[in-house]
């Protein structure tokens, strides 16, 4: 596996995945959660929005005690108190993640933050460069970034490099970009952000238009090597790039993704079932890699194959 480039899994099934509309969990199905994704092999494991409730920071505070690999992180919008919260709740862990984020699109900078291109950028100086105080390992993302103008993408994540970030996120956050597209906004900033060498970049890709994990494997190809996805792909609205098809994908196809996740497969059935059960959201049939009909077959002409030569077909 040593000529394999490693991509980085970042689960946030306890953070975007609990947006979904009545998929809250408790503080103990949080922790019961935590530990399964943390045998696993989770390299990190968004454990909530600290700031956002009492209840996010007690799950955040009880999964950075209880996590013994995996990377427990906060989410923090570009305000010291979201960043003082990250870190009280996260301090407990020998190694953990902050992740902070602010708009970069014109119709979110205009409509949802009422700030200019001047003001986001001081306010991404100023949070990045606080949350490194606490922690070596900040996460920045352009929130709304592929519908983010490039060259102002440039100078943004430019900025948080050299303020200290080591990941830059990118999120499809309405789900809104295409596979082929979101690999050219990939190679665009590598090839005009003179300091993304000194930072991981990682893609974010929601399913609105059924995209996302089609979305995330093709930014591997354009210089991803973190993917951010749920298990069984619950999210907000359609969801989020589903764990188990990403891992899989890239183990099933290593003839044209020679990557490596690190990712304990066997567990991938086991994570799905308890995440279905403390969110009530079960898995549909025919969901690819752990629904019930995945590897089921009845009549038709599959089947016969099967039947006559099961291995090969």
């Amino acid at each position: 596996m040593a000529d394999k480039d490693k991509v980085i899994i970042f689960d946030t099934t306890m953070r975007d995945g609990e947006q979904s509309p009545g998929a809250s969990m408790s503080v103990e199905e949080k922790i019961q959660i935590s530990r399964v994704f943390d045998e696993m092999g989770i390299d990190i494991i968004e454990a909530g929005f600290p700031i956002s409730s009492p209840g996010d920071f007690e799950a955040v505070s009880a999964i950075s005690k209880s996590v013994k690999n995996s990377i427990p992180c906060g989410l923090a919008r570009a305000t010291k108190k979201d960043i003082d919260a990250c870190y009280e709740s996260l301090k407990f862990a020998k190694r953990f993640r902050i992740h902070t984020f602010i708009s970069t699109s014109p119709v979110h900078m205009k409509h949802k933050l009422n700030m200019t291109d001047e003001q986001v950028l001081r306010a991404i100086k100023d949070s990045v460069t606080y949350a490194k105080k606490f922690t070596d390992d900040v996460e920045w993302s352009c929130e709304d970034g592929t519908r983010t103008n490039l060259e102002f993408m440039y100078k943004t994540i430019e900025l948080a490099i050299k303020c200290g970030a080591t990941t830059i996120n990118i999120p499809d956050t309405v789900g809104y970009s295409i596979p082929e597209e979101f690999a050219k906004t990939i190679t665009s900033i590598k090839n005009n952000v003179p300091n993304i060498d000194k930072a991981i970049i990682s893609a974010h890709c929601h399913n609105d238009l059924g995209l996302a994990v089609a979305n995330a494997l093709s930014g591997l190809s354009a210089g991803v090597r973190q993917i951010e996805c749920t298990i069984n792909g619950i999210g907000e609205r359609a969801g989020n790039a589903a764990l188990e098809e990403i891992v899989m994908a890239i183990k099933t196809r290593d003839d044209l993704l020679p990557y490596e996740t690190g990712i304990k497969t066997e567990l991938i059935s086991k994570a799905s079932k308890i995440v279905s059960n403390a969110t009530g959201f079960p898995v549909q049939f025919n969901k690819a890699i752990v629904g019930k009909n995945a590897f089921a077959h009845e009549s038709g002409i599959h089947q016969d194959g099967m039947l006559k030569k099961q291995r090969d077909i």
